[in-house]
């Protein structure tokens, strides 16, 4: 009950040692903290914390608007609910190296397992829409080397994410991750790949883990596991899977509670009470507080 039962260092070593096999770990994105319980109960890897769903969830676009209090004290709230590493989108560091310096130690201290940094101008846009720009080289491998010097856990896992490929290309993609290896990253998210052979082209260019997004209505193919894995991807996110399944069936709902004038005919597609009970270990909470409780 309460938190994880895994403190932070150890999803962080966890995360680490899950890397080493050289396996495709598979993260989708947490649609809120009790999601993350949902994640791991059936069996994935690790949870991830979209900028693009918590912007949404505030009612905001992806447009760089977050602050990183919201970010941290969000994906702190989900990274406490699983024994599971989170990893969690820091976006351009909320400002100038400094600020990124405290951002990297906030999000330890929240709890995270990991973060990328990516190389788009501030105020940032979604990966996956036209109009992006991205800093120069120099700035770029500034923000890296910044959160290395920072970091004081060495597990913290601090991943380079790079926006170049809608700009200037698979050939400019790879350049920069191996500029960002070489400022210290110890993993490379290349973003809005076309297919699986451009990130082969990624994977093959770096000795270091690649993540894949694998985010609908986007740039790149919807891969399946197999194919990432073939194509030397280890992380592959979900980022707006279960954000995008829940609204549309809660526009669907009231769609039809407007309709009939009431969700006697939603029900059976509802989460039932026990099973909300079970996932937020209501009997686990009675329990304790009857191990404790004395009374007046």
């Amino acid at each position: 009950m309460l938190h994880a039962r895994s403190t932070p260092a150890a999803k962080r070593a966890r995360l680490r040692a899950d890397l080493a096999e050289g396996r495709l770990l598979r993260f989708p994105g947490a649609l809120n903290p009790l999601s993350a319980r949902l994640i791991a109960e059936k069996g994935f890897d690790g949870v991830y914390v979209s900028g693009a769903v918590l912007a949404a969830d505030l009612g905001l676009p992806d447009i760089g608007l977050t602050t990183l209090t919201e970010v941290a004290t969000r994906s702190g709230q989900v990274a406490r609910m699983t024994d599971l590493p989170t990893l969690v989108d820091a976006d351009t560091g909320f400002g100038e190296p400094l600020n990124l310096a405290r951002t990297v130690q906030s999000l330890e201290d929240a709890g995270l397992a990991g973060c990328h940094i990516e190389d788009q101008v501030n105020p940032k846009r979604c990966g996956h829409l036209e109009g992006k720009a991205v800093v120069d080289l120099p700035a770029a491998v500034q923000r890296i080397e910044a959160a290395v010097k920072a970091r004081r856990d060495p597990d913290f896992l601090l991943m380079a994410r790079t926006d170049v490929r809608a700009l200037d290309g698979v050939r400019a993609a790879v350049d920069r991750a191996k500029a960002y290896v070489d400022a210290g990253a110890d993993a490379i998210f290349a973003e809005a790949m076309r297919d699986q052979r451009e990130f082969e082209a990624i994977a093959s260019a770096i000795d270091m883990p690649v993540l894949a997004n694998m985010t609908e209505f986007g740039k790149s193919e919807l891969l399946t596991t197999d194919q990432l894995a073939d194509a030397g991807v280890q992380i592959v996110i979900y980022p707006v899977t279960l954000f995008r399944l829940a609204m549309g069936a809660a526009e669907a709902g009231l769609d039809e509670l407007a309709a009939a004038g009431t969700q006697a005919g939603l029900v059976d597609r509802m989460q039932t009470r026990s099973r909300l009970y079970e996932l937020v270990d209501y009997d686990g909470y009675e329990a304790f507080d009857s191990s404790v409780y004395r009374g007046p």
